[in-house]
């Protein structure tokens, strides 16, 4: 029996480990943290939408979808409670920086229903939508921000997808899936090398002391991945870098339901916005480029309280969309890190070090994807450990909902940079 380790046990990982067990591997999973799911996955938004600039990415996003809402049979085992996808709808406001022709081409290919919707027909959807084009996002400070709107906006609409209910007992429901499938979890574990013979992985070495020997090892450690393909001395021919960013994501109580239905996407004003079940509303910010991006250099020294600043810009803005929205005085919400790939797209591939692999650049837009991704994974895995040279003929994955096959070569570390890519965690 071929042993694997898989770094990291966030939604991600455990999702791996799940699927790798079920192909008869000896897992290990190893987390700095106490518990699974409790880093980047805690701090997810969980909104599933498939609103992304390549056919593969799109087809990933839309397949996984159909896991969500096929839960409980997706993780093939009695649990007390599961986590639930809130199928309630997208809207993505016209931006310049999306294309809504390309967008309907990609939701026809990957069979994806949805609407493009005019002005007119976004405002009668959407009670008390203010539909004015403010774009480019500006700065509080700046007084263009409060300027009248000369233009309207329409959007594109997919009556299918979402958010998770509970992100982090999505999380400990894979995990639980996978002890129960025969994982071993180690928490509280910090890998400090990367065993290797030559050019082949041996294992890791945890806490500078016990050795663990695998003949796999994935690296899926969200914003330490860097340091991990460091210590495998692994990362010279990436293409597409990944750098660690801090994010916030906001939580106000607002008048009961005033965002019932489809989450917003507004590129536009930069925020996107969803519900929760309990009647409030969640508010995030698409990085637009007036407010900069907030890379991290020690991700182990990283402020995670939320800030008055970001907490005000993204709330007024989310204000600016939807009115009747109460700016309450003090912050409320949650700060996290994402892992973020140069081009917004994820890196899940091999390496030039036998028998290491990547699963990263993922957070701030792959929470979604988890229950594919660790099938993605695998396939890839099986088919390299076979012989496949899969940077000259990639792998490939039949999705068992919707048909679409996914070509596991998109997401190469070795890809031409995406240059279509919106530049935000839309990808």
């Amino acid at each position: 029996m071929s042993k694997a380790i898989v770094i990291g046990a966030g939604v991600i990982g455990c999702s791996i480990a799940l699927e790798l067990a079920r192909q008869g591997y000896d897992v290990i999973a190893l987390d700095k943290a106490q518990g699974p799911g409790q880093g980047s996955s805690n701090a997810s938004s969980a909104v599933v939408r498939f609103n992304y600039s390549t056919f593969d990415s799109v087809a990933l996003a839309w397949e996984s979808f159909h896991c969500w809402k096929n839960w409980p049979e997706h993780l093939g085992n009695k649990q007390e409670r599961y986590s639930e996808m809130i199928d309630v709808g997208v809207i993505m406001l016209d931006a310049p920086v999306i294309s809504g022709e390309k967008t309907s081409q990609l939701f026809e290919a990957a069979g994806v229903p949805y609407e493009v919707w005019s002005s007119d027909e976004l405002a009668k959807n959407v009670n008390g939508i203010d539909v004015g084009k403010y774009w480019p996002p500006k700065l509080l400070a700046d007084e263009a921000f409060w300027g009248d709107a000369k233009y309207s906006l329409g959007a594109i609409f997919t009556p299918n997808g979402g958010y998770i209910d509970d992100p982090l007992l999505a999380t400990q429901n894979l995990a639980q899936a996978a002890l129960d499938t025969g994982v071993t979890f180690r928490f509280k574990t910090t890998v400090t090398a990367i065993l290797r013979e030559g050019n082949k992985t041996l294992g890791v070495e945890i806490n500078n002391s016990e050795k663990i020997f695998a003949d796999i090892v994935i690296n899926v450690g969200g914003p330490w991945s860097n340091q991990i393909n460091a210590l495998a001395g692994v990362g010279q021919d990436f293409t597409i870098s990944v750098r660690p960013m801090r994010q916030e994501v906001h939580q106000i109580n607002t008048p009961m339901h005033l965002l019932p239905g489809p989450i917003i996407g507004d590129l536009d004003l930069g925020t996107y916005m969803r519900s929760t079940p309990a009647g409030s509303t969640l508010i995030g910010g698409t990085e637009p480029e007036c407010d900069g991006l907030e890379w991290v250099e020690d991700v182990d020294a990283v402020n995670l309280n939320r800030t008055k600043e970001k907490f005000e810009a993204q709330v007024t803005r989310a204000a600016r969309r939807l009115p009747a929205l109460k700016i309450p005085n003090a912050p409320s919400g949650i700060a996290g890190i994402y892992d973020v790939a140069s081009d917004w797209t994820p890196i899940y591939d091999r390496t030039d070090l036998d028998g290491f692999y990547v699963a990263i650049g993922t957070s701030g837009n792959q929470f979604k994807n988890a229950p594919m991704v660790g099938k993605l994974m695998v396939q890839l895995i099986n088919e390299v450990s076979k012989g496949r040279d899969h940077d000259v003929q990639p792998a490939r994955v039949l999705c068992a909902y919707t048909g679409n096959e996914i070509n596991i070569g998109a997401f190469s570390r070795k890809r031409l940079f995406n240059s279509e890519n919106t530049g935000t965690v839309m990808g």
